[in-house]
């Protein structure tokens, strides 16, 4: 990334943010920090401005929906490098809001990689989670479309386009562990979903590290997987985080099952059965077999997907489904396909 111009969608962002801190130390031609939430994109101007008076910053207030905007973006600064962050992820409040999840993470990533084809960036790298393995919720449904995208995209373009797919961090904006904390400090209850649930993590600055490591090794089109070791029972992150408070477990502090919200999973997985791994040169970074994805096919079906988002988000779910053959919605606690 040294004297190449770097864009960050969702710069602000958990994701987004901690990519720019580590992008400010490879000497970047100039950093572009694009977000639709002034505040957060602010506050790290201001951090960036101070650790590094040097950096050539810019922060652009955009919208990744708005395509006028992305292409007079790209054709202004003509970024080399693009980490695209830009998305909604909350599963919950996506079930809620099924039809911003879509226009969010699936025609936001198509407009910023079609922009980035059009203005000849060299490396494009989409942030993407595993909840878009198997997904029973439209967030990780629509981060697999996004997916699919760049995968797609990468057969015709000069652009190397690159997926990197990771499972929860630490401490990210709207994750357990600051909701634990609040919930100790108010007395309690801890409130956890399920006695089974568990997820994988990873810190921010290591999961950040290692998909700038990925984008480094990308030659076009891979997804790469990173290795989260094994995965943790949320209840038990939840006893641990009220001994850490110097409390006991269900005598200071209750922990009280709510059952799984829609959309939720007992447990994440980080690859299809028909991606496969490949090892790399990195013993936490590893490749899924790429997917063979016809781009003109792709874009007639997302161009029908487009029509559906402002009217029946029930014709909206079959066409996600369609696309996502492997979608399996979650409208309760009991599974059910749309």
């Amino acid at each position: 990334m040294r004297n190449e111009v770097v864009l960050v969608t969702g710069g602000g962002g958990s994701i987004g943010s901690e990519l720019c801190r580590q992008i400010a130390q490879q000497q970047p031609k100039k950093l572009l920090i694009l977000d639709i939430y002034e505040n957060g994109a602010y506050e790290l101007q201001q951090e960036l401005k101070r650790k590094h008076p040097d950096l050539d910053q810019e922060v652009l207030i955009a919208s990744v929906r708005e395509r006028p905007r992305l292409e007079a973006i790209f054709e202004k600064y003509r970024p080399g490098v693009v980490f695209h962050a830009a998305a909604h992820k909350h599963v919950p409040l996506m079930e809620n809001n099924p039809t911003e999840a879509v226009k969010n993470n699936v025609f936001g990533t198509l407009n910023t990689a079609e922009c980035a084809d059009k203005y000849g960036t060299k490396r494009f790298v989409l942030i993407s989670t595993d909840k878009a393995v198997n997904p029973t919720n439209i967030m990780g449904a629509t981060k697999r479309i996004a997916e699919m995208i760049i995968q797609a995209m990468d057969k015709h373009s000069k652009t190397e386009f690159v997926a990197v797919r990771f499972g929860n961090v630490l401490g990210s904006n709207g994750s357990v562990i600051p909701l634990f904390k609040k919930q100790i400090k108010q007395g309690g209850p801890v409130t956890v979903t399920h006695p089974e649930i568990n997820r994988y993590f990873m810190t921010i600055p290591e999961a950040v590290q290692l998909v700038i490591q990925a984008g480094a090794m990308a030659k076009g089109g891979e997804i790469f997987i990173l290795d989260m070791g094994e995965p943790v029972k949320i209840v038990d992150l939840a006893r641990d985080l009220i001994r850490l408070s110097g409390l006991e477990p269900d005598v200071d502090i209750e922990i009280k099952f709510t059952g799984l919200r829609p959309g939720e999973k007992l447990y994440e997985e980080l690859l299809l059965e028909e991606e496969g791994l490949t090892a790399t040169k990195h013993d936490k970074i590893f490749i899924g077999k790429p997917a063979s994805i016809d781009l003109e096919e792709l874009k007639k079906e997302l161009e029908t997907l487009r029509f559906t988002v402002v009217g029946n988000s029930e014709k909206m779910f079959k066409l996600v489904k369609h696309l996502v053959s492997n979608y399996r919605r979650v409208v309760s606690q009991v599974q059910n396909s749309v």
